[in-house]
């Protein structure tokens, strides 16, 4: 079979993926039975095309179930915490604090999802934002699916150093780290690995930086086309300033800090100070909508729009700052657990520690292996935040019953797709044999092929469609970064920027992962509607996969008369023109008296 033409095995390599679109989202069958789907025709390609061993496929699927059990635990945990806060009635208050904030669901997105989202990806990773952004963003009345999508939307800019700067310092590093030819590049650079690493990193957050300080305005447009009642972009970009002064707000720091510290806190500290500032101005009612947005009324919504998880959202007055600050206190103390156990060495080393982590080495003589560290994951925070809510909130035991019995059903209904989905990822990325090399690197090795020089454009969509197969951008640097840093080498491009521009796409890739569509769906009971939630997010990915490819190729060339030129050319004239309608929408809603 490995006498077959690179095209054909291309082709044959995209099937697992072009199943998961097909009847995922053009067929928008649900996850829970996609994925089983995917499962099956993955493992027959890498059983009877890349002649993989029985047992191969066997250890990576269960590699995929302990993984898919490590993110349930993380959803779980999530869908806990809310449903702790809900039976308490102290919902209210964080729903009630942040109409105080700004009633606007615009800007109410804007802070929940963009800033404290990244401020949690720059602490935990593993998806934690979009499990914990969108409950919060039903629990204070928006759709479930709208809080899904612009959940997922954000996770592009700040993962490249989430889970303080795994992508980077992990990913990258172990896809490059002693090998010869990156060696030689190093060396003759006059730069050491780790400080080869910090301008791979530096690099990220410039590429991340530019594209990334439009993602709230493309977060809120997106929002109001598909969730207002008028269906209108320009409802979205009636913000405007404030969307690009949030999105300054977090990518200044956020670009100072990995140029001047290194890959770890970017996210972390560009996430803490974006939201002190965002919310400081809001609160004073700078750049603030003449008209507020909402939503319409719940009778009206679509019916994919709703979840099974429903909160009341009826006014309970203006909450006192106390009442507000109590309600909010297991998240502060989820916020703070995750930042000790991410950045104090004592505490990571007794969170991290072997005798409280579970392997399996070398599964089945395979060389798989599989592990999983429970009081590292964000779900045992999670825990630790809820048993201590049981003590502040002064809960009783139907309380704690009706909040546990409604997350198990939550997260049962979750379990079946991601008990594929994962394992379906790691056969994918484990189907090699003697004759075939992996099933993602004979992909990429057939794109390749067609680009050519232009491979800088489409080098972030690679790292995207990884992150997409393996719903991580971790994983997707460790497969690609040595293949994308080759890819520099063969067309005469500089290295560190192609490998950057791999772990910017890795990044927005997230926006589409099926782990992270699922797992945020599960929380907030909208399964079965996963295919819809990507329909809407592809667009955003793609904007952001193309824009960082094309500043990649400026980066590369100069400015000049060349094809990268052009398209950043074209991509700032795109924005400015969205600019230009929101500037014309504010005058509207101005002059209509409101």
């Amino acid at each position: 079979m490995s006498d077959l033409p690179l095209a054909v095995l291309s082709l044959i390599a995209l099937a697992p993926i072009a199943v998961v679109m097909f009847f995922l989202v053009i067929l928008r069958w649900p996850a829970k039975k996609a994925m089983p789907l995917a499962y099956v025709v993955t493992a027959a390609l890498a059983f009877l095309v890349w002649k993989t061993p029985g047992l191969q496929i066997a250890a990576a699927s269960i590699h995929g179930v302990v993984t898919a059990l490590n993110i349930l635990f993380i959803v779980f945990g999530a869908i806990l915490l809310l449903n702790t806060l809900k039976a308490c009635g102290d919902i209210s208050a964080i729903r009630q604090g942040f109409v105080d904030i700004s009633p606007d669901r615009r800007v109410q997105a804007i802070i929940i999802a963009w800033l404290f989202g990244c401020f949690i990806e720059g602490a935990a990773g593993f998806g934690a934002p979009a499990a914990i952004a969108a409950p919060l963003l039903v629990a204070i009345g928006f759709p479930a699916m709208a809080s899904v999508v612009v959940a997922l939307i954000i996770q592009s800019t700040p993962v490249s150093f989430g889970a303080v700067g795994t992508p980077i310092l992990l990913g990258v590093n172990t896809g490059l780290s002693g090998q010869p030819q990156v060696i030689a590049v190093v060396e003759s650079l006059g730069l050491n690995h780790e400080q080869y690493l910090h301008l791979i990193g530096a690099t990220v957050a410039l590429i991340h930086a530019i594209v990334g300080s439009f993602v709230p305005l493309v977060m809120v447009s997106i929002m109001t086309r598909f969730f207002g009642k008028n269906k209108s972009f320009r409802e979205g970009l009636e913000i405007w300033k404030f969307a690009l002064f949030a999105g300054l707000s977090f990518t200044i720091p956020y670009a100072l800090v990995a140029h001047l510290l290194g890959p770890e806190f970017p996210s972390l500290i560009g996430g803490l100070v974006g939201l002190f500032i965002v919310v400081t101005a809001t609160k004073a009612g700078w750049m603030q909508p003449k008209k507020v947005w909402q939503f319409p009324d719940e009778k009206d919504w679509e019916e994919e729009w709703s979840g099974e998880l429903h909160v009341d959202t009826h006014d309970h007055g203006k909450v006192s700052r106390g009442a507000f600050l109590k309600a909010w206190s297991p998240y502060v103390i989820v916020a703070a657990l995750l930042v000790l156990t991410r950045t104090v060495d004592s505490i990571k080393g007794l969170v991290r520690a072997d005798a409280v982590t579970i392997k399996w080495t070398n599964i089945l003589d395979t060389g798989i292996s599989t592990s999983s560290q429970p009081l590292y994951l964000p779900g045992f925070i999670f825990l630790v935040a809820i048993g201590l809510s049981y003590l502040i909130f002064k809960m009783n035991a139907e309380m704690i019953k009706t909040s546990w019995k409604e997350s198990i059903h939550t997260i049962l209904g979750a379990a079946s797709a991601l008990l594929f989905a994962v394992p379906m990822v790691q056969v994918f990325i484990n189907s090699q044999s003697d004759a075939l090399g992996k099933m993602p690197i004979v992909l990429a090795d057939g794109v390749s092929v067609v680009f050519g020089s232009l491979w800088p454009l489409v080098a972030p969509t690679i790292g995207a469609l990884g992150a997409f197969i393996a719903g991580s951008n971790t994983i997707s640097n460790m497969m690609f970064s040595l293949f994308q840093f080759g890819m520099a080498g063969k067309i005469g491009a500089t290295e560190h920027v192609v490998v950057a521009l791999q772990a910017v796409g890795g990044a927005a890739g997230n926006m589409i992962c099926v782990h992270n569509v699922v797992a945020a769906s599960a929380t907030v009971g909208l399964l079965g509607k996963e295919g819809s939630v990507i329909r809407k997010t592809l667009l955003p990915m793609a904007w952001y996969a193309l824009f960082a490819g094309s500043i990649g190729l400026v980066l590369l060339h100069g400015i000049g008369l060349n094809l990268g030129t052009f398209l950043v050319i074209g991509f700032a004239c795109l924005m400015l023109w969205l600019i230009t309608q929101g500037i014309q929408a504010e005058k509207t809603a101005s002059s209509s008296g409101q």
